[in-house]
């Protein structure tokens, strides 16, 4: 029954795709008069076609890199680097479909050309393949787009997705799933993070192009703390502290910050949020300020911050005597975050009280304990830290306080926890590797 079903759902459901694909644009309009995202992911596409084609050539020998946002970039830099030092005859080309990922990474001084993704269209999709005409394209993680798929498959075009993963929840799994496994028979290779992954797809015949190579983030993170770059006004901020840095929060997670740190005089905090618009920074001001603490910005420190976050290092007038006082720092820029993890002795990494929690690799990588909140289970790394004892999930202002009460008064337990991350992340290197010898 389920067979005898499969193909007139397939276009069922391709014809649904489709058309949802074209109103899409129209919703994001709309959304654009209340939302500034919305505003930067409609007008940063107007006449992107005829840019593209352009500004690319279509006869050179060109890789097509695309990532939904900043997290999936982090997990593409490795394998566009290793390009760029050992394949230096290839172009590259960047896009991104999100405008936190693009705005922040639209100058990425390796990628040739970086844009928005037209939208999937079939027309935009087949005009793009033949305006860049790619040699190999590259998604990263979960990016998959029926007409972009078709278009490239069509061009000759080897397609291939880098640090993929795959659980038995998702659609490709399911009876009514036709459609969607159609997406997946255009791959060239798959390199999954785990074996679970690979079994699925071998589970519904895919089972020959399958790699399993792990996570390309462990490569990256790693090679950060590797560059020995320092951030010196966030270094003397939290010098001679006790510093729990809060990384990529939501408003859950900063009222549950500011209700509980409150207890713990003596821990300085960093926080990075999510959203650094005016309207949450001074959101995040009012309640740390409402709770008794002594707040200040990254950007008090120096006017000279460069767009990607980075400071000349000479602190203001104004700020030297806020620095002697403050014990909470609010990172109001973007681009800085993975290196300010380096000045934390443990972290709070946002999102697990929403739809899921950010990169806690970045952290762990410094070898600190990392804490989040409940929605990690779809996350492979925050689970194995869980199993393994170096990331505490909490629910509640009670279990926050208890463990931030172990990490503080206990610094054996705390640089034990760290070590269990930092081992971790040196267990799990080589994706990278992996991945391009199987490419190239």
């Amino acid at each position: 029954m389920l067979i005898s079903l499969d193909i007139p759902l397939t276009y069922i459901l391709k014809f649904l795709y489709n058309i949802g694909i074209r109103l899409y644009p129209a919703f994001v309009r709309i959304a654009s008069a209340f939302n500034a995202k919305a505003g930067l992911f409609y007008n940063g596409r107007k006449g992107l076609l005829q840019r593209i084609a352009k500004e690319v050539p279509s006869d050179v020998p060109l890789i097509w890199f695309h990532c939904s946002s900043v997290g999936e970039f982090e997990q593409a830099r490795p394998v566009m680097e290793w390009y760029k030092k050992e394949r230096p005859g290839y172009k590259l080309l960047l896009t991104f479909f999100s405008p936190s990922g693009y705005e922040l990474r639209k100058n990425y001084e390796l990628a040739d050309w970086v844009y928005y993704m037209p939208v999937d269209t079939p027309e935009n999709a087949k005009a793009f393949v033949k305006a860049v005409n790619p040699r190999k394209a590259i998604f990263i993680k979960y990016e998959f787009w029926y007409n972009y798929l078709e278009a490239l498959k069509a061009n000759s075009t080897e397609i291939y997705i880098v640090s993929a993963i795959f659980r038995p929840s998702q659609i490709f799994f399911k009876w009514y799933g036709g459609f969607f496994r159609r997406m997946l028979k255009n791959y060239t290779r798959f390199f999954v993070q785990d074996e679970q992954s690979r079994e699925l797809l071998s589970g519904i015949g895919i089972k020959e192009n399958v790699v399993v190579s792990g996570d390309t983030r462990f490569d990256r993170v790693y090679q950060i703390t590797r560059n020995g770059r320092e951030l010196p006004l966030v270094k003397k901020f939290s010098q001679s502290a006790l510093t729990f840095v809060a990384g990529s929060t939501w408003e859950p997670d900063e009222e549950l910050l500011a209700k509980v740190l409150r207890n713990f005089s003596k821990v300085k905090l960093i926080i990075a949020p999510h959203e650094i618009h005016k309207e949450h920074i001074c959101k995040i001001e009012s309640l740390f300020a409402g709770s008794g603490y002594r707040i200040m910005k990254y950007s008090d420190f120096d006017k000279e911050i460069s767009p990607d976050g980075w400071s000349s290092g000479e602190i203001l007038p104004d700020a030297e005597k806020k620095l002697e006082h403050a014990n909470v720092l609010i990172i109001d820029c973007l681009g800085v975050l993975s290196t300010v993890y380096r000045y934390g002795r443990f972290a709070y990494i946002g999102g697990g009280f929403g739809v899921g929690i950010h990169n806690i690799l970045e952290a762990a990588t410094y070898g600190v304990p990392v804490i989040f909140g409940p929605n990690y289970h779809k996350f492979k790394e925050a689970k194995d830290l869980v199993s393994l004892g170096g990331a505490f999930p909490v629910s509640d202002h009670t279990q926050l306080y208890d463990i931030v009460g172990k990490l503080t008064a206990l610094p054996e337990f705390r640089e034990a926890k760290g070590a269990v991350c930092r081992e971790y992340v040196e267990k799990n290197l080589g994706a990278t590797a992996r991945v391009v010898e199987n490419i190239e």
